[in-house]
């Protein structure tokens, strides 16, 4: 276990395709990347310290599965598919906690957790 009162998270997803893949993530996160490190690297600040990134890795591609907790997954889940983007999953789990998974055109997933309200 992870014994810091601080923590800083760089998430990584590869992708074959840079030019499709920013735009579909463009969509997904509702926002153009924070910065550019290079030419096939983009990157997004979700919370203080806390990146998701895509870089251009296609031997790589394909394999990512993250997952976000948000406080409003409703909310977020109706702002994506106003963008577009339809999710491939949902799951209710018994505890109440429910995810919503949505696969780039690599099949990476990007899964949303929260309680619906």
């Amino acid at each position: 276990m992870i014994q810091t009162k601080s923590l800083d998270l760089f998430a990584g997803v590869p992708v074959a395709d840079y030019a499709t893949a920013l735009k579909w993530y463009e969509r997904l996160l509702g926002s153009s990347p924070t910065f550019f490190p290079n030419a096939t690297e983009a990157v997004w600040e979700l919370a203080e310290h806390r990146y998701l990134y895509i870089v251009q890795q296609p031997k790589n591609a394909g394999h990512a599965m993250h997952t976000l907790f948000v406080g409003d997954l409703d909310s977020l889940a109706a702002q994506i598919a106003d963008r577009g983007l339809d999710p491939a999953k949902r799951e209710t789990y018994s505890n109440g906690v429910s995810k919503i998974t949505y696969r780039d055109t690599d099949g990476n997933e990007i899964g949303f957790g929260g309680v619906q309200r």
